[in-house]
């Protein structure tokens, strides 16, 4: 999973993305490039099989940021990297909701959902830019050639092309599995899921549990494709330094559940239509993530491509089960170990052992 992490100077994005994946603060001065880190995904499942198993490595699912410079309004068609744009499967649009004189917002007064609103013009006028070069292109082509294929994409593209000009991200429309198909060569910005991070003030933790409607984002959860989650960057980087007693109790004080980084991956989890499932042994425990809907031997394919090539079945076993029953032998002996075949739909805390041959 690649998530694309941006949003307008000064909201404290890559603070966030340091405190997600660990990596150092960007250097002070001139226009970072886009930095790549990776954030391990917390999952007490697999903490549980680990303590069963004693593997000699435990590996968890993990999630890929792109922070990405600070995109000043009106500067989006030119400054999104769209090659490290083109692999990410969302965007997290980090959304400042701190106040903080010594810094100033670019826009004046802080307004998270006048910030979000500017931000999607952002990405449609980008979409707008990308669309509208390759029609021309496309128009020309099958002027010349008369391609079916072509006409086809060039039908595709104005119907993008429509919805753009009426300021509607492509996420709103619905595409067929042909369309869906085709707009893959296409970074289309405003068509990727999108994760809404209000990156809130110190002072405002109280409404951290509202959520959306606590900053004025409640449109935003209403449209296709997105999500948000709020959070503090400036309270999470205090409680990074703590110990993990400590922290607990910070977090209970300031009536925070979960980390920012927790909230996060499950939020983009959703977004995504993500599940985990898990393979166990000796030598390794192991999360994998999978869209919702995947079937035994792509699923394979997850973990080897030779698994998926030579798919016999599935031996697998629900997480609680297993849990309850201490091991796989007594999971076999009370009936709760099943053998599916490849078209079985991989459920979220499946442990599964694949069977194949090459």
């Amino acid at each position: 999973m690649r998530i694309g992490l941006f949003g307008f100077p000064r909201t404290g994005k890559s603070t966030l993305f340091s405190l997600l994946t660990g990596a150092a603060p960007p250097h002070a001065g001139g226009r970072e490039e886009a930095r790549i880190g990776i954030a391990r995904v917390p999952d007490p499942r697999l903490d549980r099989l680990s303590a069963m198993y004693r593997p000699r490595k435990t590996t968890p699912a993990t999630v890929e940021y792109v922070d990405i410079h600070g995109v000043a309004k009106g500067e989006a068609a030119e400054a999104f990297p769209l090659d490290q744009l083109r692999v990410a499967d969302a965007l997290a649009h980090v959304v400042r909701g701190f106040r903080d004189e010594a810094v100033p917002h670019v826009e004046g007064p802080v307004d998270p959902a006048r910030d979000v609103a500017t931000m999607e013009t952002e990405l449609v006028l980008a979409d707008h830019t990308i669309a509208e070069r390759r029609i021309e292109k496309l128009d020309l082509s099958v002027r010349k050639a008369h391609r079916d294929d072509d006409r086809k994409e060039l039908d595709l593209l104005r119907k993008c092309l429509q919805a753009l000009e009426r300021d509607v991200p492509l996420r709103n429309l619905e595409f067929s599995e042909e369309e869906t198909r085709r707009l893959r060569g296409f970074t289309f910005l405003s068509l990727k899921p999108l994760l809404v991070v209000v990156n809130a003030d110190e002072a405002d933790a109280s409404l951290l549990a509202g959520g959306a409607p606590a900053f004025g984002l409640e449109a935003a959860t209403a449209r296709p494709s997105t999500e948000v989650v709020c959070l503090s960057a400036r309270i999470e980087g205090e409680i990074a330094q703590l110990e993990a007693d400590e922290a607990s109790a910070f977090r209970a004080e300031l009536g925070i559940a979960e980390p920012a980084l927790e909230r996060m991956i499950r939020a983009s989890y959703r977004l995504l239509g993500c599940i985990s499932f898990f393979t166990v042994g000796d030598d390794e425990c192991r999360a994998w993530t999978i869209h919702r809907g995947t079937r035994a031997r792509p699923a394979a394919g997850a973990v080897h491509s030779d698994m998926e090539r030579g798919f016999i079945r599935a031996e697998l076993v629900a997480y609680d089960d297993l849990v309850a029953a201490g091991s796989w032998a007594a999971c076999r002996d009370h009936g709760t170990l099943r053998l599916e075949g490849k078209d079985y739909v991989v459920r979220d805390g499946d442990v599964i052992n694949f069977r194949f041959g090459v």
